[in-house]
């Protein structure tokens, strides 16, 4: 996990947003699922630099955990829904937009149903334990996206607008305008996430009573509760239809207050649905995968619409980071991993361990370094008089840098990592005493059933001398 120092974020002014955080313990907290009415233990736990935010359905034997990423969404009718084979997690947006709000970076989700807990229908219970917990900054740096040009989206049915404009910081405004007497037109902003907590995390989801009605109709709403929602009341209701949503909702009865809720608490702020539309993009935005600075202009968002944009500027920052395709190595950047925790998580010792540092790590990738010098034992029998680094072991390099991507993909545990293929191997440029080796590997499909398979690169000066493609077998240790 590396070496922690604890940060609170909504409490130290001193959070460093340039380095990863994580859970400074494990969370559980359990509610209904709003749409399927289901009982759901939630757990949140920490996890390692580069690993990002995946839901592990518990209640599923054998399933692969399934990462917070736009491109696994399946479904936006009734909140956001990730899917990933048999694995299906609903309703993600609230959690997501609270570890984003409390600047946790690095975190695993389970779940032992298939929906997170509504509980009061925002953000502030998940935050609340979040902070009770802490949240620890870890030794690794944390590389934000800066959108340098306006990226729109624009849905004309639907008459929605996003835009994304250069800015130094990650903020959000939202506008709402959805033809209401009881609304109005409103609008929310957030210029710094630190405010999320006081200013964001507490607002409640809400529909309007002819939604509700349609969604009761199809039994839709299971785990619906007058506690848990706004109800904009955006018609006239005669009694029958009054004793009918008391009888949905278990109460003895239900009443429109003046202001046009029904049976509802006070709004914690007057533009209340404003603030959680935006609480949602923040959520829907998380599924990007990067974190990204930039001014986010939402004028009439929903899933789909947030969704679409997140998509748009997943693919932005995928096009436009070519350069890191090729790894660029800044010595004073402080490693993800340094030797010794290398050394906690490989079994390779001198002289076969042949990674120094891990200077990148998501996922789905690794970048490694390792200092070729004159010193190596290999040299004084490997073309003595002409230095060449044997390439077996520049393979070997990369299984080890490998081994670390796989093993801290896991969710818990110690695991070994023994290769069971190496195909497609290149040799293009030598290896000599006085480079440096920056080793990449990365996932060419998701892990399966401890399975890993790979693609590695060794770049030296920022020209490839050695690639392959390698399969690899995780076994947990005794």
């Amino acid at each position: 996990m590396g070496i922690f120092a604890a940060n609170f974020w909504s409490m130290d002014k001193n959070f460093n947003p340039d380095k990863q955080h994580t859970l400074a313990g494990v969370i559980q907290i359990s509610g209904t699922g709003l749409h399927t009415g289901i009982n759901v233990d939630m757990t949140l736990k920490p996890a390692n630099p580069g690993f990002g935010y995946q839901f592990q359905r518990v209640d599923l034997a054998g399933t692969a955990p399934i990462k917070a990423d736009c491109d696994l969404v399946t479904d936006t009718s009734r909140g956001t829904t990730l899917e990933q084979g048999e694995v299906r997690v609903s309703t993600v947006e609230h959690i997501l937009a609270a570890l984003v709000g409390m600047g946790v970076d690095n975190c695993l989700i389970e779940l032992n149903g298939p929906e997170i807990p509504i509980i009061d229908g925002s953000s502030a219970p998940f935050v609340k334990i979040i902070e009770e917990t802490g949240v620890l900054e870890q030794d690794a740096a944390k590389a934000w996206y800066s959108i340098d040009t306006n990226i729109s989206f624009y849905d004309e049915a639907k008459r929605v607008e996003i835009t994304a404009l250069p800015s130094t910081n990650y903020e959000l405004t939202t506008l709402i305008d959805f033809n209401s007497p009881v609304l109005g037109t409103q609008h929310a902003s957030l210029k710094n996430m630190r405010d999320f907590k006081t200013e964001i995390a507490p607002c409640r989801t809400f529909c309007f009573l002819h939604e509700l009605e349609t969604l009761l109709e199809h039994n839709l709403i299971k785990g619906g509760d007058i506690n848990n929602a706004i109800v904009v009341v955006d018609k006239p209701i005669n009694d029958e239809e009054m004793a009918r949503l008391a009888k949905a909702f278990g109460r003895t009865k239900v009443e429109v207050k003046n202001e046009g809720y029904l049976n509802n608490l006070e709004l914690r702020y007057p533009n209340e649905p404003a603030r959680h539309k935006l609480l949602d993009v923040i959520g829907d935005l998380a599924l990007i995968g990067y974190p990204i600075k930039a001014h986010i202009i939402a004028n009439r968002p929903g899933h789909s619409s947030n969704v679409e944009f997140a998509k748009k500027i997943k693919q932005y920052i995928k096009k436009n980071k070519h350069t890191k395709d090729i790894p660029v190595y800044d010595p004073a950047q402080s490693p993800v991993y340094t030797l010794q925790q290398i050394e906690k998580t490989l079994p390779h010792r001198y002289p076969f361990l042949l990674v120094d540092k891990i200077v990148e790590l998501s996922d789905k990738h690794i970048v490694g370094v390792k200092n070729v010098t004159f010193n190596e034992f290999f040299f004084q029998g490997h073309f003595p008089g002409n230095p060449v680094m044997p390439g077996v072991l520049q393979i070997e390099a990369l299984a080890q840098t490998g081994g670390i991507l796989c093993i801290n993909s896991m969710p818990e545990g110690s695991y070994d990592t023994y290769f069971l293929k190496i195909d497609n191997c290149k040799f293009k440029q030598k290896v000599v005493p006085g480079d440096t080796m920056l080793l990449k590997m990365e996932l060419i499909e998701p892990i399966r059933r401890g399975i890993c398979v790979m693609r590695g690169s060794v770049y030296v000066a920022g020209k490839l001398c050695t690639e392959g493609e390698f399969t690899a077998q995780l076994v947990k240790r005794n």
